[in-house]
């Protein structure tokens, strides 16, 4: 397990990561969203051990990675920002993370290569962006790690491709308990793939929660109201968000299903259906409240 403890980082005066409590369960699929600065890329950073916290600490097991050589052998990190060696080829990139990581399979990392439509011998530097991610996907899958820290590895790939890798994913998580932790913008790929996620803004963490109990809290009901009565009459009901076109209103609401459903037949809707969220609608929602303006960034 990974356990974050009041982890912080600050870069002059600006906290990336602002006192970060949350734990990240072995064989699940953990899903980092967030906002544009919110901390994603630096919290996966400190998880890697690339850089150091300031404050708090980060463990796998209840050891610390930073500068922990064993810890770290049992992860791998697969950056946003593709670096490689000057002029090396898959099979040496191969060859030198066969040296970091004990469990390397290099059997099954020529037979990825192959199924990818990927050289050995051709340079990397002449590959696509899209290209080289599959490179790091296939080093990372190979290494046999406990752990894969994926920041925006979905971006670059194309459709097929995107679901090849979740599949390799879902592959190892049944066969050797693989946990990937992802960050990522496109909140539609997380909410295909993960089982936790965590919601981070302006450095801290908002939420973690069970994806499948985070859709059970928050829901979205269209209904039209009797002549003299609005959703403030309607008792019980903790609306996070409302809007109105027309007749119909369109509320965002926390709470039990049932209970929501309760307080809305008191006040005797002349029609009213209760709508699932998408992860996207639900992050939208929780970062409204917590001061973020969606609207600000689109107009």
């Amino acid at each position: 397990m990974i356990k974050a403890e009041n982890l912080t980082k600050r870069f002059d005066d600006i906290v990336a990561v602002d006192h970060i409590t949350a734990e990240i369960k072995e064989g699940c699929v953990f899903g980092l969203i967030g906002t544009n600065g919110s901390g994603k890329s630096t919290f996966l950073r400190m998880a890697s051990g690339i850089l150091k916290p300031d404050e708090g600490s980060i463990t796998i097991d209840g050891e610390e990675i930073w500068e922990n050589p064993s810890v770290k052998a049992r992860y791998f990190y697969i950056s946003d920002d593709q670096h490689f060696f000057p002029n090396s080829t898959p099979q040496e990139l191969m060859q030198f993370y066969r040296c970091i990581y004990p469990a390397f399979d290099e059997k099954r990392f020529y037979s990825l290569l192959e199924n990818f439509g990927l050289k050995k011998d051709r340079k990397i530097n002449t590959f696509s962006k899209g290209m080289k991610k599959q490179v790091s996907v296939i080093c990372g899958i190979c290494a046999g790690t406990d752990y894969i820290f994926c920041d925006e590895t979905f971006d670059g790939l194309d459709p097929v491709m995107r679901q090849t890798v979740k599949s390799l994913f879902a592959r190892d998580m049944e066969e050797r308990n693989l946990t990937p932790i992802i960050a990522s913008h496109n909140l539609r790929e997380l909410e295909d793939i993960c089982d936790h996620v965590g919601l981070l803004h302006r450095g801290g963490i908002l939420l973690s929660r069970e994806l499948d109990d985070m859709k059970l809290n928050i829901h979205k009901i269209q209904c039209v109201l009797k002549p003299g009565i609005t959703p403030k009459d309607i008792v019980q009901l903790d609306i996070v968000k409302q809007e109105q076109v027309g007749s119909l209103y369109t509320l965002t609401v926390r709470g039990n299903q049932e209970e929501i459903m309760r307080s809305m037949e008191l006040v005797e809707p002349v029609f009213y259906e209760l709508i699932p969220l998408s992860l996207e609608e639900i992050f939208i929602s929780e970062t409204e409240v917590a001061g973020y303006d969606i609207k600000a960034l689109i107009l």
